[in-house]
């Protein structure tokens, strides 16, 4: 069984942040922190990661990728704040 993973990349000072979706977490984080990919991310520093979620269903994992790109900053600044107050990088624990 597959899981995918919506996740939340910021940068040090946590004022970029960006909105992804995979299917291996570990490696789209190594892939972001080492700028293999380019874009977005690597433009603006965006290397630490400070959220995910995890499911089961790929096309749930769309859809909430779509959702919280829509939210305003505010709101996903206390989704993060929800599960991860102090904003470390969660890529130490995976």
């Amino acid at each position: 069984m597959n899981e995918y993973y919506v996740y939340i990349m910021a940068s040090k000072e946590n004022s970029v942040i960006y909105i992804g979706m995979t299917n291996d977490l570990t490696r789209r984080v190594q892939e972001h922190k080492s700028g293999l990919i380019e874009g977005f991310t690597q433009k603006y520093n965006v290397h630490k990661l400070v959220y995910f979620e995890k499911t089961l269903d790929a096309t749930a994992a769309i859809a909430r990728e779509k959702q919280l790109k829509k939210w305003r900053r505010e709101k996903k600044n206390i989704l993060i704040e929800s599960l991860n107050p102090s904003w470390n990088d969660l890529a130490e624990s995976l």
